[in-house]
């Protein structure tokens, strides 16, 4: 089938090459020229691992382009996926101007039947508001909504799309579900979960929301093993060995960040405030995880005998979780912020996050990047684990002089720590 998706950013680039991959024809569409140039150049502007190689074997096969031109890609395609960003209004609402603009010029250029699919997470009721924009601009246009909300995580976002625990498409009408069906076929039929909009539109919102509450509530039960005693870790095992808990979501750590969780909650809890219902359990997890990740500049703080300023700090990792270069709402990057304010020496160290977060944090003098991890560890009093890179797990201390370890992301088995002579400890330790 021939598709066309609308936003070459992470959720338009990785649905379109996997896309592609599935065996359709499809055209991705930006208008950012540089970015398109860029992509017909082999290059892609997003660190994901794996989606290179994938992109260059469906460029080879001539499955896939890339394009400014969306009457070009409009011709011959049935499904059109929308996916360009939903920023954050200050509110904490979606801001859906560049979904609506994206539905307008579908509209405008369209001279026959299209589905109009929303791959970006909008809240409910944006189908609706899709719909009634696209009859208002072209009321002779044959044409049908749907929703198709993305599940994929940064860092393994080709195994979720290829490999997904779902497929969920929300629709109208039996034609449409007829598409999708197409689009996905070659996955077991009963991954698909077909429904209503609203109810698609809500999925995703819900599925977040509630994976993030997994987390607070897992760094809230660290906090209590750290006053009365207790383990952590095999507090996480049991509970998730339960099947009707899981055991993903259930290490405790800093606290949450990326581009998906905290925009995705404030945007739920703007759509429940517009209808008057109250989510204090969602509200809760927003004030959970905020107190979180200053609490944790405050565990360095107290690590160093209660006085930052003038120590030197290792931080190793600022990407908000591992094998992405991702650093939106990163608690590595709220520490850094806070450590550096209270006149702490920063050296950080990141895989892939660099030079995202010297842009971040330019402002601070006292913070000095470093590509080798073990150049970070040099002369330092501390060194802090913030982001759960596995390339940390082969670190050679005995190459480091420093000792003292505080570990944010639990990496580590404390007693082989212990054993190497380190002065190692984790969240969820007895104080």
């Amino acid at each position: 089938m021939k598709i066309t998706v609308i936003g070459s950013g992470y959720v338009g680039l990785v649905s379109g090459i996997c896309f592609a991959k599935l065996g359709h024809e499809v055209a991705c569409i930006d208008k950012d020229a540089k970015k398109i140039s860029s992509l017909n150049s082999g290059m892609i502007p997003i660190f994901e691992p794996g989606l290179k190689e994938v992109l260059d074997e469906v460029v080879a096969a001539k499955k896939i382009s890339f394009s400014t031109d969306l009457n070009q890609a409009l011709n011959g395609s049935q499904a059109v996926f929308i996916a360009v960003g939903t920023p954050q209004d200050e509110d904490g609402s979606a801001d859906l101007s560049y979904v609506l603009a994206a539905a307008k010029e579908i509209a405008e250029l369209s001279t026959s039947y299209k589905l109009v699919i929303t791959k970006s997470t909008v809240p409910a009721g944006t189908g609706a508001k899709v719909k009634k924009l696209i009859s208002a601009t072209n009321p002779t246009l044959d044409f049908a909504v749907a929703s198709n909300p993305e599940f994929l995580r940064e860092g393994a976002a080709l195994d979720d799309f290829m490999n997904p625990d779902r497929i969920v498409i929300g629709v109208e009408d039996e034609k449409s579900q007829k598409i999708l069906a197409e689009i996905y076929a070659k996955f077991p039929q009963e991954k698909l979960v077909v429904s209503d909009i609203i109810t698609a539109e809500l999925i995703k919102y819900a599925s977040n929301s509630f994976l993030a509450a997994k987390i607070s509530f897992i760094n809230e039960m660290a906090d209590l093993c750290e006053i009365i005693g207790g383990d952590i870790k095999k507090l996480s095992k049991a509970i998730g060995l339960d099947s009707r808990i899981g055991e993903k979501f259930l290490n405790p750590g800093p606290g949450f960040g990326g581009s998906c969780f905290p925009k995705d909650i404030m945007a739920i809890l703007n759509v429940a405030k517009e209808n008057k219902v109250e989510l204090s359990l969602i509200n809760s997890v927003i004030t959970s995880n905020s107190q979180r990740k200053i609490k944790m500049a405050q565990k360095i703080s107290d690590a160093l005998g209660g006085q930052v300023s003038g120590k030197k700090i290792a931080l190793l990792g600022l990407a908000f979780k591992a094998n992405t270069d991702d650093i939106r709402y990163s608690p590595a990057i709220v520490i850094a912020k806070e450590l550096a304010k209270s006149g702490a020496k920063i050296s950080a160290h990141d895989f892939e996050a660099i030079e995202n977060s010297k842009r971040e944090l330019a402002e601070f003098k006292n913070i000095e990047f470093f590509s080798d991890v073990y150049e970070a560890m040099k002369d330092v009093d501390l060194i802090v684990i913030a982001t759960e890179w596995n390339q940390y797990k082969s670190l050679n201390f005995s190459q480091v002089f420093c000792k003292k370890i505080l570990d944010l992301r639990n990496l580590f088995d404390a007693e082989k720590m212990k054993d190497l002579g380190l002065d190692y400890s984790f969240i969820g330790q007895k104080h």
